[in-house]
């Protein structure tokens, strides 16, 4: 791993400033909620600081809670977020559907620019998990002998995550983790609904590789396109599938005694 490859300057050698590095890794990505960070021996290598300078730079951390310490186990990463069940706006969203085509539209929204950003600032480091995320999506979509609805919507949820991480926009790629819950179900969703039929099932598969290539590829236009493409068709298909239940049910009703 590399995550400090400048000599600083005396300055940045003091706690609150080696608080700051660390806090800006963090937001960067490059250590996530849960992780847990390097050694000391290996921080202070790496960041060029001191010993006492790192120890009193992770009690800041400490102090705002960005990170957690066990005795014996080192330091994680704190969660950055307040726990999805525990958000009272969480719970309306999980309960009521009809949120559903609303988190379609802010998926369009964010996820667009997330490919624009990805294809445009993307490492070949990022370009190597995206490629990675996007194989084991679709080698599992390919080989499977029966689909695990929840199984394809975890990769499928990882592949476009890997796209947005590689935005290096950590404002961006905070907001779609907070979301996370809600990210799932939107796409448990669609494959569920629409993964067992021929017609969408193909035109998903070809619309991942199509945003795959063109992240890769560094055409942000294109995978701009390809991504509004991706969440406006598949909230058309299930629009279609709620109004096709809606006549079913409504000509059921009228078979029905009263």
């Amino acid at each position: 791993m590399s995550f400090s490859n400048q000599e600083p300057v005396l300055g940045l050698r003091t706690p609150d400033h080696v608080a700051a590095r660390l806090e800006r890794l963090i937001l960067d990505g490059v250590f996530r909620p849960g992780q847990l960070l390097p050694s000391e021996r290996r921080l202070c290598e790496r960041l060029k600081v001191s010993r006492a300078s790192l120890r009193e730079g992770l009690r800041i951390l400490r102090s705002r809670g960005v990170i957690e310490t066990r005795q014996g186990h080192g330091s994680t990463v704190a969660s950055l977020l307040p726990m999805q069940d525990k958000s009272p706006l969480m719970h309306l969203f999980h309960d009521h559907p009809r949120t559903l085509f609303d988190l379609l539209e802010v998926r369009a929204l964010l996820e667009g620019e997330s490919a624009f950003l990805a294809a445009t600032r993307g490492t070949s480091m990022d370009r190597v998990l995206i490629t990675r995320r996007y194989q084991e999506l679709a080698d599992y979509a390919e080989h499977a002998e029966c689909i695990d609805v929840e199984r394809l919507a975890r990769l499928d949820h990882a592949f476009h995550l890997a796209v947005s991480q590689a935005s290096h926009n950590p404002v961006l790629v905070h907001t779609l983790q907070s979301l996370t819950d809600l990210l799932l179900s939107s796409v448990f969703a669609s494959v569920k609904h629409l993964y067992h039929r021929t017609g969408p099932r193909e035109m998903i598969n070809r619309q991942h590789a199509r945003l795959h290539d063109a992240v890769v590829a560094g055409d942000a236009e294109q995978a701009r396109r390809v991504a509004l493409e991706h969440l406006t068709s598949i909230t058309e298909l299930l629009r279609e599938l709620e109004v096709e239940s809606e006549r079913l049910e409504r000509s059921a009703m009228r078979m029905e005694p009263w």
